[in-house]
């Protein structure tokens, strides 16, 4: 598979710190944490690529301490010498093997942030949300706690791969409340697991999800999914599969335009199979080439009105 990658963040309109954290890296042999300022597509290295997003919370400006942390603490856990454990199991127990260090990575962040917690007065009580996938092989190994998401969308479908650890969504799961009724609900900000709790409420879930052509993953901050609907974000997503920054800026541009009171983070990633053609290479032998061109001309043009109406809107607001 060939990817590609990019991500953000926007302290947004209200909000006078940023208080999320973001990391990504495109191809975990090398140690490069940098965000790639033109999105090309390479093959996906044999320890994978890796985004991580972070939304922090509580203390005097502490909740950027915490969403730190997290981040870090990937880029500590994320070398050479402990993936290449990994690597070298079989398909089977590789798995396994990854949805414990994922685990594992989630808990050694809450342990850190607890202890930075406990040694500074100032800090106490900060927690933080924390989403990572890790794209490896053919597959996304989500792990998540809060509700920082992570969506998968495919031309005119998406999947939410992860499931919000909050109250309003405990309230659909018992069947109290309406799904179509949460993105309303006066409670919707109300999590019930974070990173920083020392109850032991920081146990992450996990999903595996195997990866399809055309595939963009998307994980964000309640700052987007909060204020805009997962139709909307699916919208700006499918109209701008030919350019990921577009992308980015495009649903930071309607969060804002939504109001803007959070800070709102995205990292995003397109999958592309190996036996397609990959944008930018030579395809004039493909046979789809016509067809490619027809798509992307129609996204193109998708793109440009979604792009009118969001900073139409904010020229007005």
């Amino acid at each position: 598979m060939h990817i590609q990658l990019t991500a953000g963040t926007n302290v947004g309109l209200v909000r006078k710190n940023n208080e999320d954290n973001f990391v990504v890296n495109i191809n975990l042999e090398f140690d490069d944490w940098t965000v790639p300022e033109t999105p090309e597509y390479i093959e996906l290295g044999k320890y994978g690529a890796l985004l991580v997003v972070a939304d922090g919370m509580g203390g005097l400006n502490a909740g950027e301490v915490a969403s730190q942390i997290a981040v870090n603490t990937m880029q500590q856990l994320f070398t050479e010498e402990n993936l290449r454990k990994i690597v070298l199991n079989d398909n089977n127990s590789k798995d396994k093997s990854i949805s414990r260090f994922l685990a594992n990575a989630v808990k050694t962040a809450n342990a850190n942030i607890i202890k930075t917690s406990n040694e500074d007065g100032s800090a106490q009580g900060m927690g933080t949300t924390i989403v990572i996938a890790w794209l490896i092989d053919d597959k996304a190994h989500v792990a998540w706690c809060g509700d920082s998401r992570c969506y998968v969308f495919n031309e005119s479908s998406y999947t939410r791969i992860s499931k919000d650890h909050s109250y309003v969504q405990e309230l659909v799961d018992s069947g109290e409340l309406n799904p179509e009724y949460a993105f309303d609900h006066p409670y919707s900000n109300i999590i019930t697991r974070c990173l920083g709790d020392d109850s032991g409420k920081a146990s992450p879930d996990y999903r595996c999800y195997k990866l399809k052509h055309n595939d963009i993953i998307l994980l964000c901050t309640d700052g987007l999914s909060g204020l805009c609907r997962d139709d909307e974000i699916m919208d700006i997503v499918t109209g701008s599969y030919d350019n990921l920054n577009i992308c980015k800026e495009s649903l930071i541009n309607a969060a804002l335009a939504a109001g803007g009171h959070d800070n709102v983070t995205v990292a995003l990633c397109h999958i592309i199979d190996n036996n397609a053609c990959v944008p930018g290479e030579d395809d004039s032998n493909n046979s789809d080439t016509s067809q490619l061109n027809d798509t992307l001309a129609y996204r193109n043009r998708r793109r440009n009105s979604l792009l009118s109406f969001i900073f139409g809107k904010n020229k007005h607001e």
